[in-house]
């Protein structure tokens, strides 16, 4: 009787434990505002992927990130991931300001890094920005055969503020 009755607990607070806990991680605040497609946050940091939900010939997945670096000064970083050794790789990174007049993000630098005969690829730089507003990171993710188009992925991450 008591192993039932302790079995029994067991399971209560087993099934409280899910039912209660929370399994969606939420990455904005609330009340955080959203301008396409990236909330305005005041996160240190900020990330956004792209995984081939096609299960595309070609990629697997991509990322971007941005964050602090100091005063005036950001980091940011790209990668593109193939599912095996392609003829062409490669990641398209665009580095955005948000006009708050316009409500709408600006491009204020950009780059492309490219190889052959490579399973993954990445760039990263380190930008000197004015402040004062908020900044994201956008990238194209591409992977191909020399004769055909491949696969092409976009992420983004969210808005951070940069003093």
């Amino acid at each position: 009787m008591k192993k039932r009755v302790l079995s029994m607990l067991c399971a209560i607070v087993m099934l409280m434990g899910i039912v209660v806990v929370p399994t969606v991680e939420t990455y904005a605040a609330e009340g955080d505002r959203c301008v396409d497609g990236s909330y305005l946050t005041q996160q240190e940091e900020a990330n956004g992927s792209y995984t081939s939900k096609s299960r595309g010939a070609y990629m697997m997945e991509g990322d971007c990130s941005i964050s602090k670096a100091g005063r005036h000064r950001i980091y940011v970083t790209g990668s593109t991931t193939a599912n095996t050794v392609v003829p062409r790789i490669g990641v398209t990174m665009y580095v955005q300001e948000y006009n708050k007049t316009d409500d709408a993000w600006y491009q204020i630098d950009g780059w492309d890094t490219t190889g052959t005969d490579k399973y993954y690829i990445s760039t990263s730089k380190s930008i000197v920005v004015t402040g004062g507003t908020y900044y994201r990171v956008a990238a194209d993710h591409q992977c191909a055969p020399l004769d055909d188009e491949g696969d092409i992925g976009f992420s983004a991450t969210d808005g951070i503020w940069i003093d």
